[in-house]
């Protein structure tokens, strides 16, 4: 995540987590470290993974203190260990103790994501599918869990609604029909927008091919129907397969052809990356 996008977009949302932990004071902290103290805390791995987030950890501190040092022994995207030290933040030891808690809840959840969208893009490696996440994702961590998912090796979908048009069950019924529905959105998109379209059966999925959509997502269809929906778009679309996709079940869906599988588990269900700042001490 670069300066310019951490600026204009990440630090209202650390800011928003900061005032959600420290309301009006840190009163453990005040309690023991009344005035200035410069001190030294070590970040650790407790447990094997990826790490992804390390400038918003750093961003969290500097936000309050901006002559807050941190020093990282790693990259985003690295694989680490149990064990491993990972950094060091050297700062005013009243910001080392409050900013710890918000500071670890941003790594260790985008760390967590990206884990577990690694252990799933491996074995995608060889094949012409790609992984994609979607919007199922906490919220006002929407940018940091979709950057975690790239970290990973995964691919992100749409950011939000305004950024493409993906017709639902919902808007297919609002519209009366596959056909109806691809019809109003191409009317309506601006013509540099691809149309996508979810279906739920093989007469759905003719329907939109004959339709035009640039894109039909096969929403929980048997792996023998998605073979024929390949099969029958002959290039004409392309195909995205999704519906309670996790890490278990992906296998069976690498090698039907399509040209993206999504899931929305590589972040509403990646457990956490479990780090620690420990052995802080005065300098």
């Amino acid at each position: 995540m670069n300066n310019i996008s951490m600026t204009l977009n990440a630090d209202e949302l650390i800011l928003s987590a900061l005032k959600e932990d420290i309301s009006s004071e840190d009163v453990s902290t005040n309690a023991v470290m009344p005035d200035f103290r410069l001190g030294e805390v070590e970040l650790l791995c407790k447990e094997d993974g990826v790490i992804a987030g390390l400038s918003v950890f750093q961003r969290v501190f500097e936000l309050l203190d901006e002559k807050t040092e941190v020093t990282f022994f790693v990259k985003d995207g690295d694989t680490v260990a149990k064990g491993q030290k990972l950094g060091l933040v050297r700062g005013d030891i009243r910001v080392l103790l409050s900013g710890e808690r918000t500071a670890l809840n941003f790594l260790q959840r985008m760390s967590g994501i990206a884990t577990y969208t690694r252990s799933i893009a491996v074995l995608f490696e060889g094949s012409k599918t790609k992984l994609l996440d979607t919007r199922k994702t906490t919220p006002n961590m929407r940018i940091f869990e979709k950057y975690a998912v790239k970290v990973g090796g995964g691919y992100n979908h749409r950011y939000n609604l305004s950024d493409g048009v993906l017709l639902k069950d919902n808007h297919i019924g609002a519209a009366g029909s596959v056909a109806k529905a691809v019809a109003m959105a191409k009317a309506y998109a601006p013509f540099v927008r691809k149309i996508e379209i979810e279906v739920e059966n093989l007469e759905m999925f003719k329907e939109a091919l004959e339709a035009g959509a640039d894109i039909i997502m096969l929403d929980n269809m048997s792996v023998e129907d998605m073979r024929e929906a390949v099969r029958l778009a002959a290039g004409r679309a392309e195909i995205e397969c999704s519906g309670n996709v996790t890490r278990e079940n992906v296998e069976r869906l690498i090698d039907i052809g399509v040209d993206y599988i999504s899931s929305g588990a590589l972040t509403h269900s990646a457990p956490i990356l479990d780090l620690s700042l420990k052995n802080l001490h005065t300098i």
